[in-house]
């Protein structure tokens, strides 16, 4: 099975992908997504690999006749990729050299740019789930992309907000987050000529970092090469400093925040931002989202942001002298 489900209550979509769960364990010696295994090129720098076992499809099956008009179904219509960052099978995106980390970056672009061709995407997700805490049982360094049919809510609710906040002051709110942090300091990890790092004021993980370009751009098809080598280097070293933080690889779940496709134009009021969700609040100890944050969306943040960003300063200073040592 596989079909969306019409959530009355929240006004979104549930995807059903019952067929995901008959995925097979990969034996300990075998991985796909190395060079060799038959299932990618011999000789790749960075791929995409469409996903054997999707959520979303381009032809996908007709729903299961169990709807009505109150609980309507749809076709999981939409498509899912596989983005492999290396042929390396233990690399990490830390461990990855600036250079590699652009030609990832420009084949997320790519991606980006021909998934927003079909006019039934409605929004293109790339991102990251990385460490067994976020439910990785791959290792070998990959992200995904989801081109959904549907807007999810969470960046419906994103676009609404930043829509408001134009129309109320004329400026970009994310814009004025920028402003907002940089004029404030504590909060701010790094920045370099094009992006800038912070734990936002409000974010509900201890380490909740958002990378956000300086320049209004609403997509990775706006950015000059230059730019796209500054995002190279800071996801280097923002990712290389959580792994310094309690020195360990450190798990996260890293999305791209980007325009709609084939909707309302939000040039104006959007910009392009990128969202870390991060599960550890010390070395080995786990910020569960619990019965509050789920059952009402009331997030609870255990820890200061002013006390961690401190904290991930200094492992940005070890990583980036150790980088310098090499």
């Amino acid at each position: 099975m596989a079909e969306l489900r019409y959530n009355p209550l929240l006004d979104d979509w549930t995807m059903v992908a019952s067929h995901r769960q008959h995925r097979p364990q990969m034996p300990k010696d075998y991985c796909p997504f190395c060079p060799g295994s038959g299932k990618v090129p011999d000789h790749y720098e960075v791929y995409s690999y469409n996903n054997d076992f999707p959520a979303l499809m381009p032809e996908p099956p007709e729903p299961d006749p169990v709807g009505s008009d109150l609980y309507r179904t749809e076709k999981a219509y939409g498509k899912c990729e596989v983005i492999l960052y290396s042929p390396d099978h233990t690399a990490t995106l830390p461990q990855l050299s600036v250079e590699h980390i652009e030609k990832l970056i420009d084949l997320w672009t790519e991606r980006f740019v021909e998934l927003e061709k079909d006019p039934r995407h409605q929004y293109v997700m790339i991102f990251e789930n990385r460490g067994e805490e976020c439910g990785v049982t791959m290792p070998h360094p990959h992200g995904q992309i989801y081109a959904y049919s549907q807007m999810p809510l969470k960046i419906r609710t994103e676009l609404t907000n930043c829509k408001r906040h134009h129309a109320r002051t004329g400026r970009c709110l994310i814009c004025d987050m920028n402003r907002e942090e940089k004029a404030f300091a504590q909060r701010v990890i790094h920045e370099n000529e094009d992006f800038l790092a912070y734990l936002p004021f409000f974010t509900d993980y201890p380490y909740g970092l958002f990378i956000v370009s300086k320049r209004h751009m609403t997509a990775l098809s706006d950015f000059t090469p230059a730019e796209k080598r500054s995002l190279a280097e800071i996801l280097k070293e923002m990712t290389g400093a959580m792994d310094a933080l309690f020195d360990r690889l450190f798990p996260y779940m890293m999305v791209l925040h980007q325009r709609p496709v084939n909707g309302e134009d939000v040039g104006d009021y959007y910009h392009f931002h990128i969202e870390f969700y991060t599960p550890l609040r010390e070395a080995n100890r786990i910020k569960y989202y619990a019965s509050s944050e789920m059952g009402a969306w009331a997030a609870c943040n255990p820890q200061s942001v002013e006390e961690t960003a401190g904290k991930l300063r200094e492992a940005h200073r070890l990583f980036t002298e150790k980088e310098g040592r090499r």
